[in-house]
């Protein structure tokens, strides 16, 4: 009794559409909150045919007259967006959730304008001054410790140049701004990311080994950032490996829990290193980790991406012998 009330409570409640269609293909079940999206009562929607009551939403319909699990984008009257997510059932059921994304995806155009805009704000000037760096010396010789400064120059210049982007990323996650929230599975990005590192990792004589339980229950967040704290994870590990090493990325779950683990043969992380990698901006003191170009930011944004997820990112390491670094997310249950 009590678990038939909650379902009521949830399915009049939610913030999110909800609609089933029966084996017939009548819609049976419509909460207020799809209604309202779709501009319609509930009355003038049950125990009609979902080819009649929904043929001016052709996306809405293609979610319902396709069958196993669908995601497509739903565009709803008043110029709102909604991702719809569709699943069937034994019975012939069907049904579809809408979650409307309107503001979230106005947020993140808004996001990449801003990137762009500082990016090409700051880049500019920045490599005008890496160009006029190497045009003193063509302007007559310098003695050792202006060719040193000069270096420097460009050096430091290269760095401001590569961190624009990426620190108004951080910015933008660390806002606490709303992060997608489909479900996702971790082994398709895990494979997506590798395959993107594949051409960087042949160039330094490298093999990425993949090993990825199967199957593996889904997790629930925003895929692009999801991706994007692998591929910053994956990528250090083939810079700071040493050439002709593997590199190995182990994804595999227990009852909740969805881990990733990539692990190196390189250059390791002093004890009193481990936990400031994370830091923003940090870099380590080691000379070979200060020869390879880098800005500090591609651990801070995987972390904070992962715990943005209400997951955890940790580092292992052996310094001259390699470093792990494994995450960890909070699984959502398939049935």
């Amino acid at each position: 009794m009590f678990s038939q009330q909650l379902s009521d409570f949830l399915f009049r409640s939610t913030a999110d559409g909800i609609l089933v269609s029966n084996s017939e293909h009548r819609l049976i079940a419509i909460n207020p909150a799809a209604a309202a999206m779709l501009r319609l009562t509930v009355e003038e929607l049950l125990g009609k045919k979902v080819e009649q009551s929904l043929r001016h939403n052709p996306e809405l319909l293609n979610l319902f007259t396709r069958s196993g699990e669908q995601i497509l984008d739903v565009h709803l009257p008043k110029r709102r967006l909604a991702v719809g997510i569709a699943t069937s059932f034994k019975d012939g059921t069907r049904m579809v959730l809408l979650q409307d994304v309107t503001e979230q995806r106005d947020l993140e155009s808004r996001r990449d304008a801003l990137v762009t805009a500082v990016a090409h704000d700051l880049r500019n000037p920045i490599a005008a001054l890496g160009g006029y760096a190497d045009l003193i010396s063509k302007f007559g010789d310098l003695n050792e410790n202006q060719q040193r400064f000069v270096g420097r120059i460009r050096q430091t210049t290269t760095k401001i140049h590569d961190l624009a982007a990426p620190l108004v990323d951080l910015a933008w996650i660390e806002a606490g701004l709303p992060l997608a929230h489909v479900p996702i599975q971790l082994s398709d990005i895990i494979k997506r990311v590798a395959s993107r590192l594949s051409s960087l990792a042949a160039s330094r004589r490298m093999t990425i080994a993949i090993s990825v339980q199967s199957p593996m229950p889904s997790i629930m967040g925003d895929p692009d950032r999801i991706q994007l704290a692998v591929y910053n994870l994956l990528h250090n590990a083939i810079i700071y490996a040493l050439p002709e090493q593997t590199v190995a990325i182990h994804g595999w779950s227990d009852t909740h829990e969805a881990y990733c683990s990539i692990a190196d043969q390189g250059i390791g992380v002093a004890d009193d290193e481990l936990e400031l990698i994370f830091d923003r901006l940090y870099r380590s003191r080691d000379e070979r980790v200060q020869a390879i170009p880098g800005g500090g930011l591609g651990l801070t944004i995987a972390r904070t991406i992962i715990l943005r997820h209400g997951g955890d990112l940790w580092a292992s390491s052996n310094l001259d012998e390699g470093s792990t670094f494994t995450f960890v997310l909070p699984t959502v249950s398939e049935t």
